[in-house]
């Protein structure tokens, strides 16, 4: 069982920075061909742009991916320049705070259409041009592409404060499973990594300026350590690699135990 993606084209959103950068990189480095879209062109120039212009598999495109002409422009710059697509990588994701009794806070409809509706609306249009490829491919048998989203364990778990955020994330993996049942036939499959916590440069900050926090996290993790990106990246390597050929529709949990455990502790004896 293989779980090389070598010579197959991906395209990764969210890849300026955190965890979809390290997806990005990480395929690049297991040879991919691989197309970084973000909508900060200065920081995708900051981060990948004189790999871009050295190495033939590193290409990034730069826009807003809630628009519809822009999820266009994305796939004909992908097609352009690597001529098909074989994954896609659904990893632009915002949080922010809510206010769930404030009728005016916006931020689960901001949050919806960010982190459901921009990876809903992209995988629809990707999954045309791999039904388009795999009619011209001419193959019967096999994977002809792979969907793969980043959510988070928080669509399990019941923070307030993060209400946008929880519920985005919990929609997001039910469209992992519609999705998956929706392009069954064509042999695309379609999973997702939901995460705990991670060191991103959005956490490391957050642990700047509160001390306590990363003990808190530990302590509230069997594994006792927080992840470093490229542990997801890897369990992104493997639901887009042939390797899991035969999983579609499923939530790989990758929170080191977190999820596991009740807040709440048992009275002692």
């Amino acid at each position: 069982m293989s779980f090389s993606i070598s010579g197959k084209t991906a395209i990764v959103t969210g890849a300026a920075n955190g965890v979809g950068l390290a997806v990005a990189r990480h395929f690049a480095r297991k040879n991919a061909r691989v197309m970084f879209a973000d909508i900060d062109e200065a920081r995708l120039i900051n981060e990948i742009g004189e790999e871009a212009e050295k190495q033939e598999n590193i290409a990034y495109f730069a826009g807003d991916l809630r628009e519809r002409l822009t999820i266009a422009n994305l796939l004909s710059a992908t097609l352009d320049r690597f001529d098909r697509v074989d994954i896609l990588v659904n990893a632009s994701r915002q949080m922010t705070a809510s206010d769930p009794l404030n009728p005016d806070d916006d931020a689960v409809e901001e949050l919806l259409q960010q982190n459901l509706m921009t990876s809903l609306r992209l995988s629809q249009c990707i999954a045309k041009r791999m039904i388009r490829q795999a009619a011209e491919d001419g193959q019967e048998e096999g994977s002809q592409g792979a969907i793969v989203n980043l959510s988070s364990i928080a669509a399990r778990r019941t923070h307030p404060e993060l209400l946008g955020y929880s519920v985005s994330c919990a929609a997001l993996d039910q469209m992992t499973r519609s999705l998956a049942v929706a392009l069954a036939p064509h042999r695309i499959r379609v999973n997702s990594v939901a995460f705990g916590s991670v060191l991103s440069a959005s956490l490391k900050d957050t642990l700047k300026d509160h001390s306590g926090y990363r003990a808190d996290i530990k302590d509230h993790t069997p594994l006792n350590r927080i992840a470093q990106p490229g542990e997801v990246a890897e369990a992104v390597q493997f639901l887009a690699s042939e390797g899991a050929r035969f999983i579609t529709g499923q939530i790989m949990t990758v929170d080191g135990g977190r999820t596991l455990l009740d807040p709440v502790n048992a009275p002692a004896h």
